[in-house]
């Protein structure tokens, strides 16, 4: 039943000017994202995809270019681009805040599909700019929210490269989610903010 189902949304949705069915996008999604963190990206199918969510392949295929857009749909569908802003009082304490935040998501499931997905966007440019743009600039924004108050407070070094400062916080946390040479526990992320605000702050 819910093959056939399936078969009548997928001749609706081929009808010209029809907008895709929220249901099957729903659908297809959800089932992405139950394949990305039970058999992983690489060894994901569209066919696997097509049986999990009852939406036939030439149907995925018209809605998203490959599999690899649909992971990035899926996996920044299940999380919020924008992270909270702590705004403690304290730039140290705001980034020890939000670098233990991405130390939480890089020990979860989300982050071993993060990681398969930046794999992936070394030779996909979809996939690279799908997660610049929803997942790397909104972070990064908040980052740069914090430092600007840093420096209006006189806490953080105004002579210095934003960009640069930046990603000496961030970057220690991605390079061992990568590597997976060290840990990602608050303990290493508050060492990363200590060891950084040692060159960073006033």
């Amino acid at each position: 039943m819910r093959r056939v189902s399936g078969n009548i949304e997928d001749a609706r949705s081929r009808s010209p000017g029809r907008p895709r069915s929220e249901q099957s996008r729903v659908a297809v999604l959800r089932a992405t994202s139950e394949l990305l963190k039970t058999v992983g990206l690489r060894a994901m199918t569209t066919e696997q995809i097509s049986n999990r969510s009852g939406a036939s392949k030439a149907t995925i295929y018209k809605w998203w270019s490959n599999k690899h857009a649909v992971a990035v749909e899926a996996f920044l569908s299940e999380m919020m681009a924008e992270s909270p802003d702590p705004d403690t009082g304290s730039a140290q304490e705001d980034f020890r805040r939000v670098i233990r935040g991405l130390g939480h998501f890089y020990t979860g499931d989300s982050g071993r599909v993060f990681a398969q997905l930046i794999g992936e966007a070394q030779s996909d440019p979809l996939v690279r700019n799908e997660l610049h743009i929803r997942l790397v600039e909104p972070r990064r924004a908040l980052m740069r929210t914090i430092w600007d108050r840093g420096v209006q407070r006189g806490e953080l070094r105004g002579d210095l490269d934003p960009t640069t400062a930046l990603d000496q916080l961030i970057g220690p946390m991605l390079y061992r989610l990568l590597l997976g040479h060290a840990p990602l526990d608050d303990a290493a992320a508050d060492a990363v903010v200590d060891s950084a605000m040692r060159g960073l702050a006033v």
